[in-house]
């Protein structure tokens, strides 16, 4: 059982290894693309294919050849992936607790306001830089297109994502066939038919933004769960090999005692000396 940590943390890290190589390929083909999309997304691809790859290859390394400097690298690194993680994880959390939409009456799809959602994620997607961006995403990605040719009771009998609901059509209770006194929800007057128009600046828009990224950050948070018992499981193998390469460093066979000091601290040569001196003198 000596090396059986060092050959597991060995193999665990040649695989993640080349798991990065696809990781960083995607984020390279993504900053070459011309859709918004994709180039939003390959900042963090690059990143985290990044340090996965110098990680797994100090791992490797350390544990498959016995460089103790390499391990101690790697579980520093990993310990702080743990942390990042972990509070990643608590955050997505907390963020995405709030939300969810509200029924309609008589339809199938749900609507959304602004104004259920976090602070924070109200912050991000109210700035104007960062909206253009998504704006131009959701223009490219043609979701709007694929209910462009809907009947009214194709809108009656039939469920829509929370972009469709937020962006592709007016609110619900919008009334447009005679002038009404009643003040209206302020999304109505926003809408226009034009497809590169329609309801992108709504606010019922930027809802169903937030609703679609609190859902996929829910699932990434569960996600991250799930990585974070594989990490800490990882990182317990990887102390084992870190103690079974500084012992390999002293060739003592495991389980040795060892009475003496490879290397003895600056005090031990005057002790000797002192104690030579009094063997002399008795």
């Amino acid at each position: 059982m000596y090396r059986f940590s060092n050959t597991v943390i060995g193999l665990l890290n040649l695989f993640t290894l080349l798991a990065s190589i696809p990781i960083i390929g995607a984020g390279l083909w993504m900053a070459k693309s011309s859709t918004t999309c994709e180039s939003f997304l390959q900042t963090p691809l690059l990143i985290l294919g990044f340090v996965i790859l110098i990680i797994s290859l100090a791992g490797f390394i350390g544990a498959c050849f016995n460089v103790v400097w390499a391990l101690w690298v790697y579980l520093l690194v990993m310990l702080f992936i743990i942390a990042a993680l972990m509070g990643l994880t608590i955050f997505g959390f907390v963020v995405t607790s709030q939300g969810g939409g509200q029924e309609v009456a008589g339809r199938v799809y749900r609507e959304y306001r602004l104004e259920d959602y976090s602070p924070w994620l109200i912050k991000r997607v109210t700035d104007a830089q960062y909206w253009n961006t998504i704006r131009s995403c959701l223009l490219n990605s043609k979701t709007c297109g694929k209910i462009a040719l809907w009947t009214p009771l194709d809108y009656v009998n039939n469920d829509m994502s929370p972009v469709q609901s937020g962006c592709c059509k007016p609110p619900t209770s919008c009334n447009y066939n005679m002038v009404t006194m009643v003040a209206q929800n302020p999304d109505c007057y926003r809408w226009n038919n034009a497809p590169t128009v329609l309801c992108y600046e709504c606010d019922s828009c930027k809802a169903g933004v937030l609703e679609s990224v609190r859902r996929d950050w829910h699932k990434l948070s569960v996600l991250n769960i799930v990585m974070l018992l594989l990490l800490i499981g990882i990182y317990s193998i990887g102390c084992c090999a870190f103690q079974n390469t500084k012992r390999a460093e002293t060739d003592y066979p495991y389980g040795q005692n060892r009475m003496s000091k490879v290397r003895p601290r600056w005090d031990y040569y005057w002790w000797r000396w002192w104690h030579d001196k009094k063997e002399q003198l008795y």
